[in-house]
């Protein structure tokens, strides 16, 4: 289990993917967990806000520009997904969702072009975050 981020990271995809199958069955609700709309929003918002959360983990080995950028667009990040729940539709979340999800992997490229992350790690980021958004971009369609 020498990259176990690796194998997280795609069973961290698995509740998007599970998510869109089920909009695409036409179940909205699953029971004992509620509402699929209600599962993928919640789950959307944790997973994106941790992925921010580990660039501002990311930030305290840094120095530079990176140092300062990466935990205010952290907290940025976290506090405008958290709104997003509050205030809008899941129509609207989702788009925001993946808004978010392609800025995390913009920064994550930046970090990999900057030699802060491995290529290993970024081609990993890159397959995840395509398969959520792929995910997303379906769970909206069907929703």
């Amino acid at each position: 289990m020498k990259k176990i981020y690796q194998y997280l990271s795609y069973a961290g995809a698995l509740p998007f993917v599970f998510c869109a199958l089920c909009f695409i069955k036409d179940i909205h609700i699953f029971p004992l967990l509620g509402y699929v709309d209600s599962i993928l929003s919640s789950y959307g918002l944790v997973i994106s806000s941790f992925m921010a959360g580990s660039h501002w983990g990311q930030h305290l080995n840094l120095s530079g520009k990176w140092r300062i950028y990466l935990p205010i667009f952290s907290n940025i990040n976290a506090i405008l997904l958290w709104l997003s729940f509050i205030i809008f539709s899941f129509k609207i979340l989702f788009f925001i969702l993946v808004i978010s999800f392609l800025a995390l992997l913009l920064i994550d490229h930046k970090l990999y072009q900057g030699g802060v992350i491995s290529y290993e790690y970024f081609r990993t980021r890159f397959l995840v975050t395509l398969i959520v958004i792929s995910s997303l971009i379906i769970s909206g369609y069907y929703a």
